[in-house]
């Protein structure tokens, strides 16, 4: 690596890293739609959509072409869009929490003009309590292999190495996103 070990340049290391990390896990996703039956495909999609977006989230402020204001307009859209799914059930709400969630952080982007991220303390600390909870549900639930896997209609398809072994995987890919979402919310 080049350049010094500042604290500046760890904190662009892990934005970046975060920035993949979201980006992965929204392409793994998407392939999920792209194999999964009818009923799966939407929720695969808006995992995707949900991974992508998070990913430019966290890309470091001035490097995309990308403005908070674009972003804010992108997470409305999508937290619409989530608002839409509930009436085919509550299953959807983690969605729309996650989305509510981004606009927030992109509004705060734009509150504080793309220099940094200023949020309410009482909204930003429910949405850490809230995906802390997430994570660490998840993570016991991909450790001890309990809980439902969310893979509905067979989504791993038939070359695939089977359902077992897509729902861990469909586990810790939301996993990954609930990190790489509290680790945003952390940096408020």
């Amino acid at each position: 690596m080049h350049g010094s070990a500042t604290p500046l340049s760890a904190s662009a290391a892990s934005a970046w890293l975060l920035v993949l990390l979201c980006a992965v896990s929204g392409a793994y996703c998407l392939l999920r739609a792209r194999r999964a039956d009818r009923r799966a495909r939407g929720m695969a999609a808006g995992e995707a959509v949900m991974g992508f977006g998070m990913a430019a989230m966290a890309v470091p402020s001035g490097t995309g072409p990308w403005g908070p204001q674009l972003l804010l307009a992108v997470c409305c859209a999508a937290s619409a869009h989530a608002l839409w799914l509930l009436r085919g059930g509550w299953h959807h709400a983690h969605h729309l929490v996650g989305t509510l969630a981004m606009a927030y952080m992109a509004l705060a982007m734009t509150a504080g003009h793309g220099h940094g991220r200023e949020g309410l303390p009482a909204v930003t600390g429910a949405l850490l309590l809230y995906y802390a909870g997430y994570v660490l549900l998840g993570g016991a639930r991909l450790v001890t292999g309990g809980g439902p896997a969310s893979v509905p209609g067979g989504v791993a398809g038939p070359g695939a190495a089977g359902a077992a072994g897509a729902g861990e995987l469909v586990r810790a890919c939301r996993l990954a996103m609930g990190t790489g979402m509290l680790a945003m919310l952390l940096s408020m």
